[in-house]
């Protein structure tokens, strides 16, 4: 039996953002193979940070991990954005600091999950759909550098990865400016279940459709 459970944020715990519609979970379940089973671990605002705590309660027969954080973290740092710099190396210094914390941070916690020696895979933080353009490309921007850090870290240690950039590349894929729609749900429950499908490839993919 196969045992997928999805660790992190709102990304997977989205059921508050789709108006009664199906969240992730239940959407990977509804195409999941007979005899599979998914669990949503996730909890809507956890951190980098809470990944222990979830991984505490993981389920004993679990065969995949997935995990999709750091969002959280990243809107923890978005004052940055309105910080007023002298220069252009100030501002990458500034930017640079906040991914090294970032990225110390996440390799912690991979590193931690790794522990439990079972198939992950990690998801890149998507492009954030703000309404005001200049702050939509703001973000966007200050993103690519967490975005290297998650697949940096990844890959060093042979983990796929779940573009969530490409994946949700549509309006459509947003309930709101941060959290998938029911139509972003599916996108990621799909390329959930193709990570945890059989493949005979030996090095990390990424995973973006």
């Amino acid at each position: 039996m196969n045992h997928i459970v999805l660790l992190g944020d709102s990304i997977f715990d989205n059921a508050a953002y789709v108006a009664g519609g199906p969240d992730v979970v239940r959407q990977l379940r509804d195409i999941l193979p007979s005899g599979w089973r998914a669990t949503l671990n996730a909890l809507d605002g956890a951190v980098i940070a809470d990944l222990p705590r979830q991984l505490e309660i993981l389920p004993s027969d679990a065969s995949h991990l997935v995990v999709s954080v750091g969002g959280n973290d990243a809107l923890g740092e978005a004052g940055l954005l309105d910080r007023k710099v002298s220069s252009m190396a100030e501002a990458l210094e500034l930017i640079f600091e906040v991914r090294e914390r970032f990225r110390s941070a996440y390799a912690r916690m991979l590193d931690q999950v790794l522990q439990r020696r079972l198939p992950l895979a990690v998801c890149t933080i998507y492009e954030a759909r703000f309404p005001e353009p200049a702050t939509r490309r703001m973000a966007a921007t200050a993103l690519t550098a967490l975005n290297d850090a998650i697949t940096r870290e990844a890959f060093a240690r042979g983990v796929d990865c779940i573009d969530l950039r490409v994946l949700c590349n549509d309006d459509r894929d947003f309930a709101n400016p941060i959290e998938p729609s029911v139509h972003g749900g599916a996108k990621i429950a799909a390329a959930i279940l193709s990570f945890a499908t059989p493949v005979s490839v030996r090095f990390p993919r990424v995973i973006a459709r």
